[in-house]
């Protein structure tokens, strides 16, 4: 099976690497090669190292850049960048793209078991390995439980979610992604129900949790900073409020200089600014890009360069 995925704001994320022909540049999240293909139709002797942890992207990316020279393809997650490009020799590179979240493959292959629409296996690897989300839904205590749907999903009714999950799994253990998403719809308000489909949020927090996915971003991003050449770019681009507000954050530390109280009359903690925004706001998607793909809609991108 190919690993489909749209790319999301393809050539403003690319456009904010500031591709250099000669350049080293990292794709973080290959998934579908979408955005590594626009990387390399910019480079003639530079080199593109595409990295993803789920083997049906590596599978896809491998045969289609087969044939092109500029192209490495590393099987392995985004926060051990440095790691994997150690191995390689590769200490230093020209920019770093990060496109988070669930690609459309991962959503649309229903045995992968991301989806609240079609019935599956409550998996949610993204790897295919390691714990999946119907380990943590049938042994998690309660509390446990409401504060990953609280911390991960923000979601209202956490509690009451929480409570069902342990309540129907005393019964029988929970298998499949709907029997989860209708005991999200029985523990939630009327009008929740009226208001997208209820299950969202649980299943992002699920996610989320599943796969470690804040402590990989922030570990990704120190990392990927750290590998920048002076004037290399780091572009991001996230999903939901959780993954940006990190991002906006990691981003603000690199470009903070002097943190002396203010009355103090001269510097004395001798920081200055290692990195300067390029974006000052998140750019979004266009309403066209919207339009041809919804799931663009929440997508911000987000462009840092070192100093």
């Amino acid at each position: 099976m190919s690993f489909s995925h749209i790319p999301v704001m393809l050539y403003e994320a690319v456009d904010g690497l500031n591709i250099k022909e000669n350049g080293i540049y990292v794709d973080g999240t290959a998934g579908g090669g979408g955005h590594s293909n626009e990387i390399l139709s910019r480079l003639t002797t530079g080199k593109l190292i595409s990295i993803d942890q789920d083997p049906d992207a590596i599978k896809t990316v491998k045969e289609r850049f087969k044939d092109n020279e500029n192209s490495i393809v590393i099987k392995g997650n985004f926060a051990d960048i440095k790691e994997l490009l150690a191995e390689r020799g590769v200490f230093e590179v020209d920019g770093v793209l990060l496109d988070l979240g669930v690609s459309s493959h991962q959503l649309d292959t229903a045995e992968r078991g991301f989806s609240y629409h079609e019935d599956a296996p409550l998996d949610m690897r993204m790897s295919q390995s390691g714990t999946t989300a119907e380990d943590l839904v049938n042994t998690l205590p309660y509390a446990e439980l409401a504060k990953i749907l609280n911390d991960y999903g923000e979601e209202k009714y956490a509690s009451s979610i929480a409570r069902g999950i342990v309540k129907a799994r005393e019964e029988k253990p929970l298998k499949t992604t709907l029997e989860l998403a209708e005991i999200v719809k029985a523990n939630v308000p009327q009008k929740v129900r009226r208001d997208g489909h209820p299950a969202r949020k649980t299943f992002q927090a699920l996610r989320i949790a599943v796969n470690g996915e804040l402590d990989v971003l922030k570990k990704g991003i120190d990392s990927a900073f750290e590998l920048l050449s002076k004037s290399g770019r780091l572009s991001i681009i996230t999903f939901h409020s959780l993954e940006d507000r990190i991002v906006k954050q990691k981003m603000a530390e690199f470009c903070q200089g002097c943190t002396c109280p203010k009355d103090f009359p001269v510097c004395v903690c001798k920081k200055t600014p290692r990195a300067k925004q390029v974006t000052r706001k998140p750019i979004v998607a266009t309403e066209q890009e919207i339009s041809e793909n919804p799931r663009s809609r929440s997508a911000k991108l987000r462009v840092l360069e070192k100093i």
